[in-house]
Parts: structure tokens; sequence; C-alpha cells
């Protein structure tokens, strides 16, 4: 189990150097509003992706290579390419996992952390996670792109997840990264590329 929650909290975090400029009011309620809107109207998201995973007793990032299939509202597909074989998929009500052959489920219907984590990934992916009774959240220029960094605000949640940070396209309003720093500061940064959406999925790419 405890492997499995190590995959799951996938939320990316590398600790950012770049200039960050914070957003005034009008420009974040703007920001925010194109946001929103370009996630209510996303049905599907295929992409690839890179994961870093920080771990404090490491000294390296360990580096993965996969990719994610969305469709909404809330099917979702993590398989791992490189360097190993790995999938994860949440369906209704249902985590799915193939370690390279070795396939097993557990159901999440009465399991409210799992379900929470099944929500925040989906949240996560298609940037829609702008709930300020969950979070308090904050506004940032960064480069070319926006970075929103989500402080939950839930005791439980922040007993594993301290803080997520998703980076914006800024020309299209989606999500291209997202981090997540866990309680024990070790973080996992995922970085999409290719991304495609709204794309018809065959419902069969999230048969285990």
């Amino acid at each position: 189990m405890s492997n499995v929650f190590t995959i799951i909290l996938f939320g990316l975090g590398f600790h950012l150097s770049f200039a960050q400029e914070t957003l005034n009011k009008n420009e974040a309620q703007t920001f925010r509003k194109q946001a929103i809107l370009t996630a209510t109207n996303i049905n599907s998201i295929v992409s690839e992706f890179t994961q870093y995973k920080s771990i404090s007793f490491l000294n390296n990032e360990i580096i993965t290579i996969g990719n994610l299939v969305f469709k909404s509202p809330n099917t979702v597909k993590w398989e791992y390419t490189s360097p190993y074989q790995y999938s994860i998929i949440f369906k209704n009500d249902n985590l799915y996992i193939n370690d390279g052959g070795d396939k097993s489920n557990i159901d999440i219907s009465s399991n409210g952390m799992f379900k929470s984590l099944n929500n925040l990934i989906v949240s996560s992916i298609n940037g829609n996670m702008f709930d300020d009774n969950k979070y308090t959240i904050s506004y940032f220029k960064l480069n070319e792109n926006y970075l929103v960094k989500f402080l939950p605000k839930d005791e439980k949640m922040l007993g594993l997840i301290t803080s997520f940070e998703l980076i914006f396209n800024k020309q299209t309003n989606d999500v291209i990264e997202v981090k997540m720093t866990e309680s024990s500061n070790d973080y996992t940064k995922i970085i999409f590329k290719n991304k495609t959406l709204n794309t018809l999925i065959n419902d069969a790419i999230f048969n285990n």
C-alpha cells in the first residue's frame, strides 16, 4: 500500500528559482476566470510526461517517463514506460494497478483519502482547483506563464500534502506543470509535453 500511495502522490514539486511577480487583484481575477473556463471545456487530455521525484534520503531525483490519459469527469490513467512498466487507473470508484503484469485493484468508494486524492489529481490535471474554501490561493507571473500556489486548509490533507503548485500556459490557460510538496518536504515534479485536448478516447484504454 505504501508504494501505491507514494506513486499516487504524484504532485510535482521542484524548487522554483525563476523570478516570480505577484499578480494584482484584477489580473488574478481575470486569469482565474479564463483558467476555470478552459478547465470546464476540457473533456479529455492525452499527454506525455516526465516526472522528477525528490526523496530526502536520496542524493538525486528519480526520473520516470510516461503517458497520461484523462477523460471527463474523473477517469485517469498514468502509465509509466521508463525505466519501468507501471500503470495506475482511477475508474468508477476503483483504483487499478498494473505493476509489470502483476495486476490488482482497490475499491476506493469507501476510502475518503483515496477519493480525495483522486479528486486532487483530476483537479490538478485539468486546472480546476480554484476553491477558496479548500485552499489558500496565490497567483504569480512566472516568465511567460502563470504560477498558482494552493495551500490546503484541511488538517488531514496537510498531514500528507503541504502545497500544490500549478503552472499554466499563459496563451492557452491549461496546465503544463504540476507540483506537490509532501509534509516530509519530499516532492514530485511532472512536466507535460505533446499535450492534446478534447480528442476522442476509446474507453478500452482504461482497461487494466
